[in-house]
């Protein structure tokens, strides 16, 4: 080898080596010498690998089969003992007629940046371990407010949410929420907080603080949103017995004015009956008395159930007879408000077990509900309500449904949560809570299939028989 070029073969600063066909290393430079020590005679893998057969994969192989040049990533072991990680690349040496003589390989240390991707690596998923196995919901969402990646909690409560909207997957609602936090975050890059009530894929609702963070690029700019969601739904549970008494006596105070107006009509009405020995108005004066107490009593239990947990006072009841019942307690509401009330029973077992009182109060509520939602509705000449009973073995089912108004999905999503009404001042928010505790109580549940225009039905699916197990009642989110 021409002297300046054995000099500067000796001097690069990696691993030199020249092989023949029996990957018998020839020579090599002075890197290679120092590392690995004797080679005269020997294969390169005895020499690099301490091996006694050749190995599985082997660029010099491969270069003097096709004439090509080949790269591989290997580890090679050092005299000392040290392992070492390389890059390999291989190039084929010609004699004069073109014939493959000999393979040069070039081997370059690689083992402080193996050594960097290996911390990386590991730093990577460290990071996606505390992404994952953080106690929140974390979803990265684009600028279309597409979900681009969510940890485990997320997927598990939400679903197959990659690619979908956020509020899609978290309210199932077609269009974005207004106003929208982790859209305002991609305008200003501020970091906001507020708490709202999302729908698991089971259809629970959750109450959540959400804290909404901008993720930037090396310019600085928001590329996607990280939002944070802390499932505080608990908290807001042990809150509401404390924090809502306040609003409890406002919502129900008006309520009970007009109630005892009424039951003064009452009373006046009976005084004057009686003075004037006129009986049809000592008849009117008690009914409009008699209503009124039972309305004050309905109101009284409902703020009792919800004031604390009773157990059911169980007893074997007759369906026909409950539903016979709730029709006379009905009738003239439904007349007043000009709403057909049909109440029709199946054939068969009719008999099961439960708390006839709170589950008068859970039909009422429900039946209430649905009159209310007619009565809202001007655009039918028509309205009807209507409550049925099903056998379905070791289940029976109540069903009451209407033509009224119907509800969208969100409105569905929160009917069953403490003080939300859609009927304003006129409402307090308590009969579909109660009657969704009353349900739990029994180890039942209650679904709602509403549509907006047309109408909705609720469903309370009860066990037969009383459960063995005592159920936990796990009240609504707070609204």
């Amino acid at each position: 080898m021409d002297l300046s070029y054995q000099q500067y073969f000796e001097a690069i600063p990696c691993y030199l080596t020249v092989q023949d066909r029996n990957l018998r290393i020839l020579t090599a430079n002075r890197n290679f010498r120092q590392d690995f020590g004797s080679f005269e005679g020997r294969h390169c893998y005895q020499v690099y690998k301490h091996r006694p057969e050749k190995c599985e994969v082997c660029p010099v192989e491969r270069t003097f089969r096709d004439g090509q040049r080949h790269s591989s990533e290997e580890q090679v072991r050092c005299l000392d003992g040290t392992t070492v990680s390389v890059i390999v690349y291989t190039t084929p040496i010609r004699d004069a007629s073109g014939q493959i003589v000999a393979v040069m390989e070039m081997s370059t240390d690689i083992t402080e940046i193996k050594q960097l991707q290996t911390q990386l690596k590991e730093s990577q998923e460290r990071y996606h371990m505390l992404f994952e196995e953080v106690p929140c919901y974390i979803a990265i969402q684009d600028r279309d407010l597409r979900i681009a990646d969510a940890n485990r909690l997320f997927r598990e409560d939400f679903g197959d949410c990659y690619g979908r909207q956020c509020y899609e997957v978290y309210k199932h609602r077609t269009e974005e929420c207004l106003p929208c936090t982790a859209r305002q975050t991609f305008l200003d890059g501020q970091v906001r907080v507020h708490e709202e009530v999302v729908t698991s894929r089971q259809g629970k609702p959750i109450n959540v603080l959400v804290h909404t963070a901008p993720i930037c690029n090396a310019e600085g700019q928001v590329t996607s949103v990280m939002e944070m969601s802390a499932n505080v739904t608990q908290i807001r549970q042990l809150q509401s017995q404390l924090a809502s008494i306040g609003l409890l006596i406002s919502s129900i105070s008006h309520g009970l004015k007009g109630l005892l107006n009424g039951l003064d009509g009452g009373i006046y009405l009976v005084n004057s009956g009686l003075q004037k020995s006129d009986d049809s108005r000592l008849r009117n004066g008690w009914e409009i008395v008699q209503r009124n107490i039972g309305r004050i009593r309905s109101m009284v239990l409902d703020i009792l159930y919800y004031a604390k947990d009773r157990e059911p006072d169980w007893q074997t009841l007759s369906a026909a007879n409950l539903l016979s019942e709730i029709q006379g307690l009905l009738a003239s509401k439904a007349r007043e408000l000009k709403v057909e009330l049909a109440v029709q029973a199946a054939s068969g077992a009719d008999e099961f077990e439960g708390d006839a009182k709170a589950l008068r109060t859970l039909l009422v509520n429900l039946l209430e509900n649905s009159m209310d939602a007619c009565r809202l509705d001007l655009k039918k000449d028509h309205h009807e309500v209507w409550l049925a009973f099903r056998d379905n073995g070791e289940q029976v089912q109540f069903e009451v449904g209407d033509n009224g108004i119907g509800m969208d999905r969100e409105t569905c999503d929160k009917a069953f949560s403490l003080f939300f009404s859609t009927k304003g001042t006129s409402g307090t928010g308590l009969g579909l809570f109660i009657s969704h505790k009353i349900a739990q109580a029994h180890g039942g549940e209650i679904e709602i299939q509403s549509e907006e225009g047309q109408g909705t039905c609720f469903r309370v699916r009860l066990p037969r028989r009383r459960p063995e197990v005592p159920p936990t009642p796990s009240g609504p989110p707070i609204t």
